[in-house]
């Protein structure tokens, strides 16, 4: 756990050693890494936003990989991530939910479903910036929330967001001082600024009973 911990912290530094250990394979990593956050129920604990903002931050950095290429790579493992996990939703449904899998709670799957009652297909694109929701809004999806030509157009406009946005964010302003000194900090920020709405909307529920 103290590792996991610390990998979440110190993700700029996990990032730069990756590029600097495997060089280009490092788009193999980082994509699969994504991948599995976005299309594997399982894996909803892998970061997400604070990974696309470390690699922006490194490229700016030490370089080794490339903006103009990393930034569709990325776009292309998320959007895949995305329809594994409708098609998975759609074929397996609730009931992957009864098989008492690690990490694989059900309380997710409810917190999902409340922001698809509240925005509807929006959820496919706000989603993108909420821990857990994140992984769980294509596999409800694929339940039965949303039909698939209008759950591509979503996913597709959300993921351009998502992965362009974060890691812009970390290429233009990952190396200041201010974040250098304090990137700790900022992973902390962003992590808590994700999982803002979801920490409303839980509360909303709780006075709304």
């Amino acid at each position: 756990m103290h590792e996991f911990i610390d990998f979440f912290l110190h993700l700029d530094k996990h990032v730069e050693a990756f590029f600097t250990q495997y060089n280009t394979l490092s788009y193999a990593i980082i994509c699969l890494i994504l991948f599995c956050e976005t299309g594997l129920v399982v894996t909803p604990f892998l970061p997400g936003d604070s990974l696309l903002f470390a690699v922006g931050a490194t490229i700016a950095k030490i370089g080794v990989l490339k903006l103009w290429v990393a930034i569709p790579l990325m776009f292309l493992a998320v959007i895949i991530g995305d329809n594994v996990n409708y098609f998975l939703g759609n074929k397996i449904g609730i009931r992957l939910f009864d098989m008492k899998i690690p990490f694989l709670k059900r309380e997710y799957l409810t917190k999902t479903e409340a922001f698809y009652e509240k925005y509807g297909g929006k959820t496919i694109v706000m989603a993108r910036f909420v821990p857990i929701v994140r992984t769980f809004a294509p596999f409800v999806a694929g339940i039965g929330a949303m039909s698939y030509p209008k759950y591509i157009g979503y996913c597709i406009g959300g993921g351009i967001l998502w992965v362009t946005g974060l890691t812009m964010l970390g290429y233009l302003f990952g190396q200041t001082e201010l974040v250098k000194n304090n990137f700790e900090l900022v992973i902390l920020g962003i992590i808590l600024v994700s999982v803002l709405p979801m920490v409303i909307e839980v509360l909303r529920a709780k006075f709304a009973k």
